[in-house]
């Protein structure tokens, strides 16, 4: 299974893994699973932290590098196609980190795993809910 995190759960599941369901953890853990991440996730993050939303002990930079030599994740890199599909990519709402990360899901062939009800009710890509 080729799993793209949503920036929260990617946090969650460092910082805060009793916010994760059974569910999820089981697929974040499995044997065969490919664990991926959006530079938009990074982003997100930075600007959480930025704004205090999220703390973490040393930079945010640092701590980005820690946490992806901790679980490696492979890069889910922006690119023409993403930026195409993220304008017609169905999602309830027009946030454009969302929309982002619904068309990666869409482009890469991959499951997004989310808690936001807003992206687990879009259409054309695939999502495993934390709930």
């Amino acid at each position: 299974m080729k799993l793209l995190l949503d920036t929260h759960i990617w946090l969650w599941s460092h910082l805060d893994p009793d916010r994760l369901s059974r569910r999820v953890t089981l697929a974040l853990l499995a044997r065969d699973v490919e664990l991926w991440l959006s530079p938009i996730s990074v982003w997100e993050f930075m600007l959480l932290a930025e704004k205090g939303r999220v703390s973490v002990k040393g930079s945010p930079r640092d701590w980005v590098a820690a946490a992806l030599t901790k679980v490696p994740m492979h890069d889910a890199q922006l690119n023409h196609e993403v930026a195409l599909q993220s304008r017609v990519i169905q999602t309830e709402h027009d946030d454009p980190a969302d929309r982002f990360l619904a068309a990666t899901a869409f482009v890469y062939n991959l499951t997004l795993v989310t808690a936001d009800q807003q992206l687990l009710r879009g259409k054309g890509f695939r999502t495993l809910a934390n709930r």
